[in-house]
């Protein structure tokens, strides 16, 4: 690992951001303790609540950590599509019993007030979806010695990251569950993501600065892949959502395991962008027809996901996971991250062996 993240953290082990309430300060702080690099998800959060949760976690640790924020969202070309989606939603409007969501509620996620109070009151790490800032904002953050990541999901959009002054890159492969984090979302490109372990190559080929991989990573001996590969450390997400400290909802963790959702898929169905979820009847009715258009669809839909969740009903919810969410572990954040240690180093034990001496 490069020194910056090896003196945050004892193992090279990043627990994602996830937005949506599972990346909470209960979680961040147990993988602090730990000595993994836990992650606040400040994305549809208010500034206010995202410094609040800030506050809370210090509270709870004094171990490193970092907050991920979402970057603006360029101007909806077609608002119309929003309205097609809109009149589509309307037997799921009524069904579960509430209103559609506000197209209009946010374009901006409160970026440039997150930004301000991070750089009036320093954390370790803050990294960035969506696209990359500006130079003069990765900069300032450099002043304020925060260690700045920039998620990329092509070599390109890593060289544009190392360009405009990104401390690392966080590498995510298609097979990562949520949010694809592409910098411009384009729907010919739709299906047409690149794996993990292809795309750390090609990044580690294009750029000189420290790389995070993320995408499908279950296991320590995956870990041990994609450092081997050149990444300087391993981010997880799904393998942290079932741990009693993240805050998805109970619906969401038994879904991982239970056999009624045999794969994941790529969808706009949610929230207008391609992110990758549990398919669900959600995802099968209404994912071929949601338009290029978030966080519009987002806040269209998020009404609906919620009365779903209230319901019981895991046929409606967003069920975001990873291709790996079968071996998903119910463990506390702590043992898991033991455990994935103890992984990791007993399969570099064995590439050792296997090495020719």
């Amino acid at each position: 690992m490069s020194s910056e993240l090896t003196d945050l953290c004892r193992y090279p082990i990043v627990q994602a951001p996830m937005a949506g309430g599972a990346s909470g300060p209960q979680l961040a702080a147990a993988v602090a303790e730990a000595g993994g690099l836990g992650f606040l998800a400040a994305g549809y959060k208010t500034a206010d609540g995202m410094y609040n949760e800030i506050k809370q976690l210090r509270r709870l640790t004094a171990g490193p950590f970092g907050v991920n924020l979402f970057m603006p969202q360029p101007a909806l070309a077609d608002p119309s599509a929003v309205d097609v989606y809109r009149h589509q939603l309307a037997g799921e409007a009524a069904w579960y019993e509430t209103p559609l969501g506000d197209p209009d509620s946010s374009g901006d996620d409160g970026y440039e007030a997150k930004v301000a109070i991070l750089l009036d009151d320093p954390v370790p790490v803050v990294s960035f979806t969506f696209g990359c800032p500006t130079r003069d904002t990765l900069d300032a953050f450099a002043r304020a010695g925060t260690h700045t990541i920039v998620t990329v999901t092509s070599a390109e959009e890593a060289q544009s990251a190392q360009w405009a002054g990104a401390d690392t890159v966080c590498v995510q492969g298609v097979e990562a569950g949520g949010h694809q984090s592409t910098h411009r979302d384009d729907p010919q490109l739709d299906q047409t993501g690149t794996g993990l372990l292809s795309l750390l190559a090609q990044v580690r080929e294009t750029v000189q600065i420290p790389i995070v991989a993320t995408g499908g990573l279950m296991r320590g001996s995956q870990i041990a892949a994609v450092l081997a590969a050149g990444a300087d450390a391993a981010q997880l997400g799904t393998a942290f959502l079932v741990c009693p400290e993240s805050g998805a909802h109970l619906l969401h963790k038994q879904a991982l395991t239970n056999p009624l959702f045999v794969r994941t898929e790529l969808t706009r169905a949610f929230s207008g962008r391609p992110a990758r979820g549990l398919v669900n009847r959600f995802i099968r009715e209404h994912g071929p027809y949601a338009p290029a258009a978030y966080p519009q669809v987002h806040y269209v839909t998020s009404g609906l996901r919620q009365a779903a969740a209230k319901a019981g009903d895991a046929q409606g919810m967003a069920l975001w996971a990873g291709q790996g969410h079968r071996m998903a572990r119910e463990l506390p954040a702590a043992e898991l991250i033991e455990l994935l240690a103890a992984e990791l180093e007993a399969a570099r034990a064995a590439l050792s062996m296997r090495s020719p001496r």
